[in-house]
């Protein structure tokens, strides 16, 4: 290895952070798996919510989407973190807050998904629910949530890529993704260059495949 960084420096620091950041991509991952389908959910009632009849419903949505979707994430991630536990004494561990901040960033941004989606659907369809005698809920959940879903599969995916680079904000509560990992490594080794490039490769890896799989899925969708 001291053969390597005297002949080949740059290649040497960009083999020996590789263990640093495969520590951060296991958190990386599990951080926005976790954040974004616990995200989906709260997202699909807020989207519903969006769309209701009930002003108490209505206004509780709109007042969440508004609020989190006009806030920084990095504030999000604070709030949650030093002011929320410090509010209601809570022991609050650096990961679970990670993920609840990502379920309630991307739960935001995921309700305007299923509000268009929903909305997207011809009225029409409605009618032809209660022709053949189901309720609204049964019209809803047998007929238009399965071809809204259908069309917010694409920017759900997006909505992935989003929240998995939100991760790298998370390094502000030394939580130990792949920002911070390659942050560790430049502390250790005194290099930027290398660790901060393999740092953008790992993102790459995991954006530009899940960006083709998205283009093509949407393609097979025809939407």
């Amino acid at each position: 290895m001291d053969g390597l960084v005297e002949t080949f420096p740059f290649l040497y620091h960009m083999i020996k952070v590789i263990p640093y950041l495969l520590e951060g991509i296991k958190y990386t991952l599990i951080i926005t798996i976790f954040g974004v389908a616990i995200g989906f959910v709260i997202g699909a009632f807020a989207g519903l919510g969006r769309i209701s009849k009930s002003k108490i419903i209505y206004s509780i949505s709109t007042v969440y989407v508004e609020i989190i979707r006009g806030t920084p994430i990095l504030v999000q991630i604070l709030f949650i973190y030093f002011a929320l536990p410090d509010l209601l004494d809570l022991n609050l561990d650096k990961i679970t807050a990670s993920i609840i901040a990502i379920a309630i960033n991307a739960g935001a941004y995921i309700a305007e998904i299923v509000r268009g989606g929903v909305q997207s659907i011809d009225k029409g369809q409605f009618e032809a629910g209660d022709s053949i005698g189901l309720t609204k809920n049964q019209t809803m959940w047998n007929i238009i949530w399965p071809q809204a879903f259908r069309r917010m599969i694409p920017p759900l995916g997006n909505q992935f890529i989003i929240s998995l680079k939100d991760t790298s904000l998370f390094s502000a509560i030394a939580v130990v993704e792949l920002v911070y990992q390659g942050k560790a490594y430049t502390a250790a080794s005194a290099s930027y260059f290398e660790p901060y490039l393999m740092v953008a490769l790992f993102y790459l890896a995991i954006t530009i495949p899940a960006s083709i799989i998205l283009r093509r899925l949407e393609k097979r969708l025809d939407v």
